[in-house]
């Protein structure tokens, strides 16, 4: 697909700018106790007349984005002038920018894509690494303040396995390398392995980010078994490098206009599954399908998978006529030879932190996504047959056999990876899965010695005793007090039967928001949850001692955290107190009946300008339609509802019910919690708030808490695009449904 750094993504829509100033910039005083400080330069003071979008009272909902329009990106505006030098801190570490003699707070789409996109190439290693990290810092304090997710544990995981499966301890997972990939290096006594997983398989094999982001992670396991033949790889130990097993030799050309060209030759031999020889254009082709309006139109999703290359912008407007502007060829992807071809990055996307992962493809059987069309490049770049864009009517005649392909679950189509899905079962939510013999290996060269793998869904409550009973042979990510207690006894009891490793997780599990309609969207309404439940009490009950929280989007043994503390990074640790989350809630207009009377008792209701109400706001309500948007007279009254998704047979969501639903201070501050339980993919159909797997979305925007986990075990850690305001951006690759307001620069 696309280059490696740009799978990064999930979700977020729009946020109003009610109150913003409260919302987005003014001093604040952290409630935590960090032993580190800051230092603080003195920011200017916002002047309303300077600087609007601090004190108009917009939904960005209702605003047009473009430089003719009403608002831009703060990053398209000044982005590519600010290096980190120019970055001030006020007294609560919020990075700032004086433009013109006037005071820029900076959100979390400027801050992410400063993080890899302002690197001085003049600079060493060392060098480069520091302003990486002092941007995440000014990311991660802004994502604490703002809170779009709320972080509840992060435990140690516990793999636990039976040892017919050897070479474990001699290779183990750790958090960048998962069971999924080690698995290559373990051998088995009787030449098979059961894996299980709580989380449900959905068929979506060949392409996990199909109509999301935000993947589920057993689709994401099984694609990490069947795709194979990377030009970069991520190693042992999370790092990008480039694979051996497979690339011949690779170049780097700076070129005159700022572009950066690498050209990869791959080695002979390789093939697919079926024996077929894979081909440079194999590699290219999957870019090419997903940068087409084709593929957008059979998906519902615009990937941009070849954004950063040369070429893009007119490849991805041609529908097989000579549109305007649009161009059949893509220019900055080349095919030079049945064994090479290049890739041309555009100035736009130069200099990158990550810059490898540009180099980052995996082939695809041409039959995947082409059927039988082709890729040809006759000197000018890479292009598609033209049998790709036929249309009956005003319908692709390639759409129907990219949906297929998507969710094909079997061997018709060959896989380029260790192995291949030779069955799967929908209804027991069961792959089987059998060696690749054309396999060419690993970056390491290692081939597989275990011939068969099941993968198969199972339940948290019952799978020791599945273990026991040898309906299982590794239990990957035992977690949670009981739990990790549960396994461990098993473990001591087993005279050697079983073992395990163990390591930190480099994730958490979380309360997502949809932050972009009803109460969810206000940052204050998200703080004040944040102060209402104990997390660090959560933590430790569900971990059991075996973990507790962090305090943002991070694993505290990356490097880049541990730089950002030595800098002096402080974050709020949100400690349990009602009386603080009815202050925020308060300050930002929490503060009246549903009649519009003062406050008194009972749920709290918002009051809000008719002609800043979307039509998601206006039909909001609780999920058993107790609680109502109403209007009174020119205004409506929102009430502080949450209506909470949580999954079955999930310790997590079960905890959630005292520490969350029934708190005493969610109660004591306003809020109403109402929750429904059901399965994974229903309940992250109405996260994506479309049809995801076999979840199939309500059709109205209900539910704006949900209750799952999220990692950064990647070697990259990028997340440029996913809190873009751009809406071209902003609908397929937000992170978390949310708009930052200080990323929004009014152009009137």
């Amino acid at each position: 697909m696309k280059n490696a750094t740009k799978l990064l993504a999930l979700l977020l829509v729009a946020v109003m700018l009610v109150l913003a100033f409260a919302s987005c910039g003014g001093s604040k005083k952290k409630d935590d106790d960090a032993t580190t400080a800051a230092q603080t330069t003195a920011v200017p003071p916002i002047d309303p007349a300077d600087y609007p979008v601090y004190t108009v009272d917009k939904n960005v909902n209702l605003l047009e984005y473009g430089e003719d329009k009403d608002f831009v990106s703060l990053w398209d505006k000044f982005g590519k002038e600010v290096k980190v030098s120019d970055v001030l801190e006020d007294e609560d570490g919020l990075a700032c920018i004086v433009k013109d003699g006037k005071t820029y707070y900076l959100g979390l789409d400027f801050l992410t894509m400063a993080m890899v996109y302002t690197v001085d190439a003049t600079k060493d290693v060392a060098g480069r690494n520091e302003d990486y990290a002092t941007w995440w810092k000014y990311y991660i304090t802004r994502w604490n303040y703002l809170m779009p997710e709320m972080p509840l544990y992060s435990n140690q995981y516990y793999d636990v396995y039976n040892t017919k499966i050897g070479q474990v301890q001699e290779n183990p997972t750790n958090p960048y390398w998962s069971v999924v990939n080690a698995l290559i290096d373990w051998t088995s006594t009787d030449g098979s392995i059961i894996i299980g997983s709580t989380t449900d398989l959905s068929g979506t094999f060949r392409y996990p980010n199909w109509k999301t982001s935000n993947p589920g992670a057993s689709d994401a396991n099984i694609n990490t078994l069947v795709v194979g033949l990377e030009t970069v790889v991520t190693n042992k130990e999370g790092n990008y490098q480039w694979n051996d097993t497979v690339v011949k030799s690779h170049t780097e050309t700076e070129n005159e206009d700022g572009s950066k060209t690498y050209t990869i030759e791959i080695k002979d031999g390789l093939k697919f599954s079926d024996g077929s020889t894979v081909k440079a254009a194999d590699y290219v082709a999957s870019t090419l399908v997903f940068s087409s309006p084709v593929a957008k139109a059979a998906s519902g999703v615009d990937k941009k998978a070849g954004l950063n290359f040369v070429g893009f912008d007119k490849f991805a407007k041609y529908d097989g006529t000579a549109a305007e502007g649009s161009s059949k060829v893509f220019s900055g992807i080349r095919v030079l030879s049945d064994t090479q071809f290049s890739v041309t990055i555009s100035p736009d996307y130069l200099p990158y932190f990550y810059d490898i992962t540009y180099a980052a493809f995996a082939p695809t059987a041409p039959a995947l996504w082409l059927g039988t069309c082709e890729v040809k490049d006759d000197g000018q770049g890479a292009y598609l047959s033209d049998e790709f864009y036929a249309k009956t009517g005003d319908e692709y005649n390639m759409k129907a056999h990219i949906i297929a392909s998507a969710g094909n679950t079997d061997s018709t189509i060959p896989y380029s990876g260790p192995y291949v899905v030779s069955s799967y079962d929908t209804a027991t939510k069961t792959a089987t899965l059998t060696k690749n013999p054309n396999f060419a290996g690993n970056y390491e060269g290692t081939k597989p010695a275990i011939n068969s793998i099941i993968y198969k869904k199972i339940v948290s409550a019952t799978q020791m005793a599945d273990f026991q009973a040898g309906n299982l042979d590794i239990i990957a990510g035992i977690t949670g007090g009981d739990e990790t207690d549960e396994a461990l006894a098993v473990v001591n009891a087993s005279n050697g039967k079983y073992n395990y490793v163990t390591y930190a997780r480099a994730g958490y599990g979380k309360l997502a928001f949809r932050c972009d309609f009803g109460p969810t969207q206000f940052a204050s309404v998200r703080q004040a949850v944040a102060y209402c439940v104990d997390r660090a009490e959560f933590a430790k009950t569900f971990t059991g001692g075996y973990g507790g929280v962090v305090e943002g989007p991070y694993y505290k043994g990356a490097w880049m955290y541990k730089a950002a503390v030595a800098q002096g990074m402080q974050l709020n640790s949100y400690p349990s107190s009602a009386d603080k989350a009815k202050q925020i809630l308060e300050a930002d207009g929490w503060k009246y009946n549903a009649d519009g009377t003062d406050y008194t008792t009972g749920v709290r209701y918002k009051k809000i300008a008719a002609d800043q109400m979307t039509e998601a706001d206006i039909g909001f309500q609780s999920k058993d339609g107790t609680y109502k948007t109403v209007k009174v007279g020119d205004f409506y009254y929102m009430p502080l509802v949450l209506n909470w998704y949580g999954t079955d047979d999930n310790p997590f969501t079960d905890q959630l019910v005292p520490a969350f639903k029934e708190g005493a201070n969610i109660t004591a501050a306003g809020f109403v919690v109402q929750f429904t339980k059901g399965d994974f993919y229903p309940m992250l159909a109405e996260f994506v708030q479309g049809n995801y797997g076999d979840g199939v979305y309500g059709g109205t925007p209900l539910y704006n808490c949900f209750n799952f986990a999220t990692s950064f075990s990647s070697a990259v850690y990028d997340y440029a695009y996913n809190n873009s305001v751009d809406p071209s951006f902003y609908d397929d690759y937000s992170n978390y449904y949310i708009k930052d307001i200080a990323d929004i620069f009014l152009n009137k």
